[in-house]
């Protein structure tokens, strides 16, 4: 076992090595942003962090011995811990460098996303932390099932965390393919392999306690980083809002239009459905619902929640500042924009280099020079890694705790051969994610954020909060009205403009939003409601009977031993 460890070890580090030195030697130039090509520091700190947690994940594999283990870290992770390790597995590329790329190019209205973000969390305190670690094991279709039928909540349950996964992997994986492509010259497809490998060993090896270092690492030098370049933009005008906001606004385009709300999204009732897909898809997304298992009691479930929505509360304002900072120093700075004929015209916000997605990344240099570029780069190549560990483990999982082991075998197997089929599972998410990564390189990949967000708020969160919450869900109930948000929210985001339109090529999109939650929500709840209530069967008298031992146990954590609940 120990020498595979260090094979797969050596091997991913001699492949990005090589792919350093490639890049260092070829690598074009393409503006500031692409210095990285032959910057030592970024090379250095990029190596640094992939040996660092290499380490970690070799030392997490001789402590892993149990499913318990795996899946939830034995249950030893502290609430302090917990609460790094939850921030950084949510605050992932698209919050960093999407949000102040939004901030860039529409100011104000780009919080939108990140207020959405952030007022999930209070569902996830009040509603779901505690009974999820009183009723639960290893992961949410646990709690979904705890007096349903096993088979078909688990089914629709790792159904919907593996469409998640599948939506929310490949828009991580062009991300970083496209970061790495940019940053060091290399093929994209090289990019996406090599993310794609690191995250299989993060998994497949260390599970779930090598994961929550990974991510309490990225969490420790995002916080600090994006921390260090807010200070630095604000010191440029002396500390106050005002002067950059005044700034911000003799520089943009728009002019005082970015001030003001309207200007990213203008219909009401995409804003509204944008917002609960958002909220209420935070509650339901498998990656984040399995970090309380990981902890020792419900109480410190709770706890690290409390924790974590400040950390990612605090990052947000960051990331506001940071996107301001960009309008505000960026664009009067020609060095950062691809050039007209006459070599002095460009468009502030279409040619940038690299895109409106690394303002963040040419902000770094513009404030801390090649020093900060690469210490950013290679924080924003950690965010996309610690969350793509995550999103494998939960995808893992429910292929083999879920489907195989509840499932398939019935409870009828091994704690060894559930470990061995999630690292398969493992290695082969992972294969699947750079497929899929090179696939949709050059497709519109905002909507699959968007659709993850959407099934995790028509699925994963009706099916979960009714379970726990109201008496009469019987499994029927569940199941039809898990698959009906499913269906819906998949069609939907399909018919919508980004997919009908953008990427089939119709003249008008069928369905008229661009985010369905709004209307695939509610559907999924009112046919658990329906359902459940026409469900006469001796099953589902049973399965309300059964609610009164059920809400004991989830409010008071009686029966939950440890780790080992359930």
């Amino acid at each position: 076992m120990s020498r595979n460890h260090i094979l797969g070890a050596l091997g991913a580090v001699g492949i990005l090595a090589i792919a350093a030195t490639v890049a260092m030697a070829a690598g074009p130039d393409l503006g500031p942003v692409t210095q990285q090509a032959t910057n030592w520091p970024a090379i250095g700190m990029f190596l640094f962090f992939v040996l660092f947690t290499l380490g970690i994940t070799y030392k997490a594999a001789m402590g892993t011995k149990s499913a318990s283990d795996f899946y939830a870290a034995g249950g030893g992770i502290s609430a302090g811990t917990n609460s790094l390790a939850i921030a950084g597995d949510y605050m992932s590329a698209a919050s960093f460098l999407g949000i102040s790329g939004l901030v860039y190019t529409s100011g104000f209205d780009g919080l939108i996303y990140s207020t959405g973000f952030l007022v999930g969390w209070p569902i996830v305190l009040f509603l779901i932390a505690e009974r999820l670690r009183n009723l639960g094991k290893f992961t949410f279709a646990d709690v979904a099932s705890f007096r349903l039928d096993q088979t078909s909540i688990r089914i629709i349950s790792a159904t919907g965390t593996l469409v998640v996964v599948a939506f929310y992997l490949i828009a991580q994986m062009v991300g970083a393919g496209k970061l790495i492509q940019l940053l060091f010259g290399l093929p994209y497809l090289y990019a996406v392999v090599i993310v794609g490998a690191l995250m299989i060993i993060y998994v497949a090896f260390g599970g779930m306690k090598a994961t929550t270092w990974v991510q309490v690492i990225k969490a420790c030098l995002l916080l600090g980083g994006a921390t260090f370049m807010a200070g630095a933009v604000l010191y440029q005008y002396g500390f106050s809002p005002e002067k950059l906001f005044a700034a911000s606004v003799q520089t943009h385009p728009k002019g005082d239009a970015i001030m003001a709300p309207g200007a990213l999204v203008t219909n009401p009732i995409d804003s509204i459905s944008l917002g609960v897909g958002l909220m209420f898809g935070t509650a339901g997304l498998p990656h984040i619902l399995m970090r309380f298992f990981t902890v020792s009691d419900a109480q410190a479930a709770r706890k690290s929640v409390f924790y974590a929505t400040g950390l990612i509360g605090y990052f947000y304002i960051l990331t506001f500042i940071i996107g301001f900072g960009g309008i505000a120093l960026l664009m009067s700075d020609p060095s950062y924009f691809k050039l007209g004929a006459d070599g002095t015209t460009y468009d502030k916000i279409k040619d940038m280099i690299g895109g409106t997605n690394m303002v963040a990344v040419n902000l770094a240099n513009a404030v801390g020079g090649p020093y900060f570029l690469g210490f950013i780069s290679a924080v924003a190549f950690a965010t996309i890694l610690a969350v793509v560990a995550g999103l494998t483990l939960a995808g893992a999982s429910a292929v083999s705790h879920d489907l195989y082991a509840m499932v398939i075998a019935r409870g009828r197997t091994t704690e060894a051969a559930e470990i061995r089929l999630s690292k398969v599972s493992a290695v082969g998410i992972g294969i699947v994610a750079i497929i899929l990564g090179y696939i949709f390189e050059n497709q519109n990949v905002a909507f699959m954020v968007g659709l993850a967000f959407s099934v995790a708020a028509s699925c994963n969160f009706p099916v979960l909060a009714m379970s726990i919450l109201w008496r009469d869900t019987t499994t029927w109930g569940a199941l039809l009205g898990g698959l009906v948000g499913l269906i819906a929210a998949v069609v939907m985001v399909v018919l919508s403009d980004a997919v009908w339109v953008k990427t089939f090529g119709h003249p008008a999109a069928l369905f008229p939003y661009a985010n369905p939650a709004l209307f695939s929500m509610p559907l999924a709840f009112l046919t658990i409601v329906v359902v459940s209530k026409l469900d006469n069967t001796r099953r589902a008298q049973r399965e309300r009977a059964a609610f009164d031992a059920q809400f004991v146990r989830s409010e008071t954590g009686i029966g939950a031993s440890g780790a080992h609940a359930h």
